[in-house]
């Protein structure tokens, strides 16, 4: 039994003996989401494998989690079940390349080749609580700078570790923990953490360890600044700085968001051995470049939103310097990373890329329809540094939500998601349309 495990199952023991003290119980709370999820991704220009991709399943996350029992030292346990349905997917829409050995966009693959007819996973999480101070230990869906965990598909990513977060000066929350292991949106199994690069699922190579630590602090009522640190061993090690301000204005309110990222090579990365051995991040070098695949990049970016009656226009800009892409974690199967150009098909974050985005967004409750919102959104990222000249990319997104405010299916909440791709890149990077329909009701249970 590991250190994790082993921690896990004593906080267990005795939430067994206090489970009757008071606030255990009765603080409990509990749902079920219900998500039907349908994706159709329709590649375009371009030879590589697929040309189309399809499937449409129902999932199922059932959320539990405990109050904290009485005493100095309070303990409690979370609970979250995860189960995907398949209605639809064939051989000829499910894909799973064979060189990756990852599931299809929303399946794991069985051994035919096909999707699996359902996937489920259950992951158990202890708690403490201390003053204003919380330890958890065991199934994580961390939303910091440095790490988040990626909601895009039928069921979230989780993952596995230990976190602490503190409360106790007013104003200012820390953060501290280590993950080890991920679980992808499209399967029940945890596997090692890795970069772009360096994930592939059979010839990659994965560790166990992810440090961070860092904060947020409140400055005032409309500024809060951070700071985080995020360190993948033998991989990358990470800085981020952050502001967001709130300007109230004689007409409307403008948001402004600052983030900014330094990221170097860490252990094997920083070895021309470790690199050799698959220790690689994606990027761009000089073919006989001695620094090849190391850790070597600055990305920062400003985007700012004003806001007026029920609409929202945003204009935002990103530049990302140094020879390697942005690294984040990423093990192959879907992953999300803290930039402002992280949108529905693109992520715009190779070596070199600029990129301009702009975005309008209108909530109709202003016109007498409250739940319906629509969202446009247009990037364009150009300078993207390959080995022959600077390649672009662009990417148009629409969304449009509805959630029904009344009657005996309050909270059912419909969304269509359109994107456009559309790159210079060529290879593997083909241009892409999707297309995304999503049903989702929650059940209170407790």
């Amino acid at each position: 039994m590991n250190k994790s495990s082993l921690t896990l199952a004593v906080a267990l023991g005795v939430l067994a003996q206090q489970a009757a003290a008071g606030g255990f119980i009765e603080d409990s709370k509990a749902n079920l989401a219900l998500r039907n999820f349908y994706i159709n991704q329709d590649n375009r220009e371009g030879a590589a494998a697929p040309s189309k991709q399809e499937e449409w399943g129902q999932g199922f996350l059932l959320n539990y989690s405990s109050g904290f029992t009485e005493g100095t030292v309070g303990v409690g346990v979370d609970a979250l079940g995860l189960l995907g349905v398949r209605l639809d997917s064939g051989r000829g829409t499910h894909f799973n390349p064979t060189s990756a050995n990852y599931g299809g966009i929303v399946f794991p693959t069985d051994e035919d080749g096909r999707a699996v007819d359902e996937f489920s996973s259950l992951g158990l999480t202890g708690k403490l609580r201390l003053s204003k101070t919380e330890a958890r230990l065991g199934t994580l869906l961390p939303k910091l700078p440095v790490v988040t965990y990626n909601d895009g598909r039928l069921l979230p990513q989780t993952f596995e570790g230990g976190q602490v977060t503190s409360s106790e000066i007013a104003g200012l929350t820390l953060v501290g923990g280590q993950l080890e292991h991920a679980k992808g949106r499209n399967s029940s199994d945890s596997r090692g953490l890795s970069i772009a690069g360096a994930n592939n699922a059979r010839t990659g190579q994965f560790v166990n360890k992810f440090y961070f630590a860092g904060g947020d602090y409140k400055v005032s009522d409309n500024l809060l600044a951070q700071y985080y640190y995020g360190n993948l061993e033998d991989f990358y090690q990470q800085h981020f700085l952050g502001l967001t301000h709130n300007w109230a204005l004689p007409v409307g309110a403008l948001k402004s968001d600052l983030r900014y990222f330094a990221s170097d090579s860490d252990g094997q990365n920083a070895s021309a051995a470790g690199r050799a051995a698959g220790f690689v991040s994606s990027g761009n070098w000089a073919k006989n470049d001695p620094h090849k695949g190391e850790v070597d990049n600055r990305t920062w970016s400003a985007f700012f939103s004003y806001t007026l009656g029920g609409h929202v226009a945003s204009l935002g800009y990103q530049q990302v310097s140094g020879d390697s892409a942005f690294p984040y974690l990423n093990q192959g199967d879907g992953a999300t990373a803290y930039l402002i150009t992280d949108r529905q098909i693109g992520k715009f974050l190779s070596a070199g890329e600029r990129t301009w985005v702009a975005e309008y967004g209108y909530d109709f409750a202003k016109l007498g329809v409250p739940g319906l919102k629509a969202v446009g959104t247009y990037l364009k990222g150009s300078n993207i540094e390959t080995q022959g000249s600077d390649q672009g990319e662009w990417e148009r997104d629409f969304r449009l939500d509805y959630v029904l405010q009344d009657g005996p299916l309050k909270g059912l909440g419909l969304s269509w998601r359109n994107a456009a791709f559309r790159s210079d890149l060529g290879g593997t990077t083909r241009d892409q349309d999707e297309n995304r329909l999503i049903v989702s009701y929650t059940l209170t249970l407790l």
